[in-house]
């Protein structure tokens, strides 16, 4: 008589791969976050002073 024994398969997870996938994950997050911020600052500048003096005061830093 022959005996069946049962072996569970492991399973094996590459931990390279699953923290460089959270910090790509965690890297577009913060960029996004970044960008809503930069909106945010910009129509604040449009509201408060008018759009004119925005570009203004762009050309005037960038001209000097």
């Amino acid at each position: 008589m022959t005996a069946k024994t049962y072996t569970p398969d492991r399973i094996q997870d590459d931990a390279g791969y699953e923290v460089s996938t959270f910090a790509l994950g965690t890297g577009m997050v913060m960029a996004a976050l970044v960008g809503i911020w930069g909106s945010a600052c910009l129509l604040n500048a449009l509201v408060s002073v008018g759009p004119l003096n925005v570009m203004k005061g762009y050309l005037t830093a960038f001209v000097g």
